[in-house]
């Protein structure tokens, strides 16, 4: 039987567990295992060593769960859409994770379980490894069709106006696309198409979306998948009805509702749509297609608010545009001359320099150098090339002439007065139009402004870190339309969030945001069980805070989520 024995060892004690048993009838110590002095001892009983320590993203795990149970989303998205068995994880299970996911650390669908094991979620939202394997969710994705993804939208988009109390007096309506990486071989989907990208990648298949966000907070009510080669106005075109029943919807027959987009959408159909909708529009017009707009001198506008709109003048009139006569607003905004007048001042150097250079190679040149000869017809292609770019080959009067020897030679010159002319008319100006007779100045360019607030959207989704659209790794227009809806979803939950920290004193960008509590996490220390128990001791904390980590997770109420 063990029993503990004491030393001291020069004023000093010290203890030893020794077990003493009888052997050949004569009691014999037959083990002894030092303890060390009474201090160590009691170390180890109060803080004992752990067996195994793992560590959990838990803070953006646990705040993009709680935001998904505001709005129901779970049990909105199983309501429409029903299960393949009576066992096992739902549709909704599946989209929620998508969505959680993009939200948090966005990988493809193989590398989710592996990613899910590492959060919080595998605690509070259960599911096995096994039920996370990419084929389990494209089969759940197969079961969601368009109709299935308007209705849960709809809810949803209901959910978080009834929730949240968003106001819905600007709505902002703007399009995207995404490059992917489909084959072009590929003849089965249709949305991926060669067009005009927005990212520089037209040598590959895009896809577009349209959003309708709230401009407070940026949250996403509607969205629109379509071919990557349709313009903006035909997009408008075909969601325009839908997106009407769905502002229809959601004011509960309150009609104060302001649409905002931009030129891109702009037609004689699509105006007439509006007009005949119960909402009102502010919308902006090509500038080089009303130059009689643009003569308009900057001494006859007004300075407007300088505390809403510092730097900013405008002069308001009225003008047929698509056939009715609206109202017209012409500003001009200092800050945006300057910006303007710098790029364009950078992009002309750099055009001297390459034409210049191209100049004296070709004077250079004789009948004997080496290599093909340059053509007349060459050159100008490389001098459309160079000058390709905005207002850049109105501003140089370029002649290619070819010398007795045959070869061609370059002249060039700047266009002073076409520069002047560009300064005086269209930099720093932009033309508003809208049937908002009852507003004044200040409130149409505030309108239009926060178009600002969809443009901020786009770049969240095409963000590498947080909310991407990309990867895909999708190749049917049903998958690609499943995957943009988790997108948008995932959009909505974050923005929501954002609005709800700001509203509590939390000003933060997304980035900021998810930054901040990526970094917050759950820490599960594993003991060795008591006496008499086999069952280890576990204790779950969470990680050291900064004070604005703290702060988010007490206005969040991320306590209650933490393991018990």
């Amino acid at each position: 039987m063990p029993s503990l024995t004491k030393k001291v060892i020069r004023g000093k004690p010290y203890y030893y567990l020794r077990e003493c048993q009888r052997v050949n009838g004569h009691p014999k110590i037959v083990s002894t295992i030092y303890l060390g002095p009474p201090q160590s001892i009691l170390d180890r009983l109060m803080r004992p060593e752990p067996l195994r320590v793992a560590i959990y993203e838990f803070g953006a795990s646990a705040a993009v769960w709680d935001m998904a149970q505001a709005i129901d989303l779970l049990a909105t998205i199983d309501r429409h859409v029903s299960k393949r068995g009576s066992q096992g994880p739902s549709v909704g299970h599946y989209l929620l994770i998508a969505a959680l996911n993009r939200c948090i650390a966005p990988c493809s669908k193989a590398q989710i379980a592996d990613w899910y094991q590492k959060t919080a979620l595998h605690r509070l939202l259960p599911l096995s490894s096994g039920q996370l394997t990419s084929q389990r969710f494209w089969d759940n994705m197969e079961r969601v069709g368009e109709k299935q993804i308007a209705a849960i939208e709809r809810d949803l988009s209901r959910a978080a106006v009834s929730r949240f109390g968003l106001d819905l007096h600007c709505l902002l309506f703007d399009a995207t696309n995404f490059f992917t990486f489909l084959d072009s071989f590929n003849a089965g989907a249709k949305l991926p198409q060669r067009g005009h990208s927005k990212e520089g990648r037209d040598n590959l298949r895009i896809l577009g979306l349209a959003l309708l966000v709230t401009s407070d907070g940026e949250v996403p009510l509607f969205h629109h998948t379509y071919a990557g080669n349709q313009h903006d106005s035909v997009t408008f075109h075909s969601v325009a009805e839908e997106l009407f029943e769905r502002c229809r919807s959601l004011t509960h027959g309150a009609y104060d509702i302001t649409l905002v987009f931009d030129k891109g959408n702009n037609s004689k159909e699509n105006l007439e749509q509006v007009g005949d909708s119960p909402f009102h529009f502010v919308g902006s017009l090509v500038p080089t297609e009303h130059k009689d707009l643009l003569s308009i001198s900057r001494k006859v506008m007004h300075r407007l608010d300088p505390t809403q709109l510092p730097a900013v003048c405008s002069y308001r009139t009225r003008k047929v545009v698509f056939g009715i006569e609206r109202t017209i607003l012409c500003t001009f905004n200092q800050e945006l001359f300057d910006s303007q007048t710098q790029t364009l001042a950078r992009e002309i150097a750099k055009r001297k320099r390459k034409l210049q250079k191209l100049r004296i190679r070709l004077a250079n040149r004789r009948n004997d150098s080496r290599g093909k000869a340059p053509t007349v017809e060459g050159v100008q292609k490389k001098v459309k090339e160079i000058l390709r770019g905005r207002h850049l080959a109105d501003l140089f009067a370029v002649q290619v002439r070819k010398k007795r020897a045959g070869l061609p030679r370059l002249s060039f010159r700047f266009r002073d007065k076409a520069y002047q002319q560009l300064r005086s008319t269209l930099l720093g100006k932009t033309l508003l139009f809208t049937d908002r007779t009852d507003w004044s100045d200040e409130q149409i360019v505030l309108a239009y402004r926060a178009q600002h607030h969809i443009e901020a959207d786009f770049r969240r989704l095409k963000d590498p870190h947080y909310l991407t659209f990309r990867p895909t790794f999708h190749w049917t227009d049903q998958k690609l339309r499943v995957h943009a809806f988790y997108c948008v979803l995932a959009l909505l939950l974050l923005n929501l969030l954002r609005r709800k920290l700001a509203k509590a004193g939390i000003p933060l960008s997304v980035v900021k945001m998810m930054d901040t509590l990526t970094d917050i996490h759950e820490v599960t220390l594993l003991y060795p069980a008591g006496s008499g128990s086999k069952k280890p001791f576990v204790r779950t904390v969470l990680a050291d805070m900064d004070p604005v980590q703290r702060k988010i997770v007490e206005t969040l109420g991320l306590a209650r989520y933490r393991s018990a």
